[in-house]
């Protein structure tokens, strides 16, 4: 079981925590992802914070939700109704969605030396030959779950292991993640307010209140330790 960290921007502002400490706590528990969730802050906003994330973060990276964004990550992760909404944006099936977030399909890209590169930026921070980005989609109940079987993801997300203050879990599953886990063909992320201790037998478990509130912790005591030295 790894550990999936949720760095999500409001819960970094509520406990005034800076991106490079989120991430050097997250290495420190060994986490293998960070998953950047940002519902309010402009694209531009969003854009810069994943290029200071990448500065401290060289393992795998997603992004929540936005398309636009995909091409400075490893992969991206939508809901269920982010998925509905693209299939009839494009009039195309599930699958084709996802197929077509895996190759990038659905970004504008052009060609340049025999490499794929995004189309009117400056300074894009990743050429693209054969890249297979990661998609991971939120699942709730046993339906969805099979449904997901059929699509060509890397993983899906399940849940709510418990109340979350973070966005809407008024499906709580609680203990039940473990007898739905097994229905699964792809590996399984459980989100929604779980610990870092959490045993939960699932690929993953995502975790991101929990990151936070040990990071300001341990800014918290390094910040009176700094004041003991300075009054000696």
């Amino acid at each position: 079981m790894a550990l999936y960290a949720l760095l999500d921007f409001d819960t970094l502002k509520k406990y005034d925590i800076s991106i490079k400490d989120f991430c050097k706590t997250a290495k420190g528990l060994k986490a293998k992802i960070i998953q950047y969730r940002d519902k309010n802050s402009s694209l531009e906003e969003k854009k810069q914070r994943l290029l200071e994330i990448r500065k401290y973060w060289k393992k795998t990276l997603i992004i929540n939700d936005i398309i636009e964004l995909l091409p400075y990550c490893d992969g991206i992760h939508i809901g269920q109704e982010d998925l509905e909404n693209l299939s009839q944006k494009y009039n195309l099936s599930k699958y084709e969605i996802i197929e077509k977030l895996r190759t990038g399909e659905l970004l504008e890209w052009k060609i340049e030396h025999g490499t794929w590169i995004i189309k009117n930026e400056k300074n894009f921070p990743l050429s693209v030959v054969n890249y297979k980005f990661i998609v991971g989609l939120s699942t709730h109940n046993k339906e969805e779950i099979l449904e997901a079987n059929k699509l060509p993801l890397s993983y899906i997300g399940l849940g709510a292991y418990r109340p979350t203050s973070t966005k809407d879990t008024s499906n709580i599953l609680g203990q039940k993640v473990i007898e739905l886990i097994k229905y699964s063909y792809h590996p399984v992320a459980v989100i929604g307010g779980v610990k870092i201790y959490d045993k939960i037998p699932s690929k993953f478990k995502v975790v991101g209140s929990d990151i936070c509130r040990l990071t300001s912790s341990r800014s918290k005591k390094r910040k009176i330790s700094k004041r003991k030295l300075k009054s000696l």
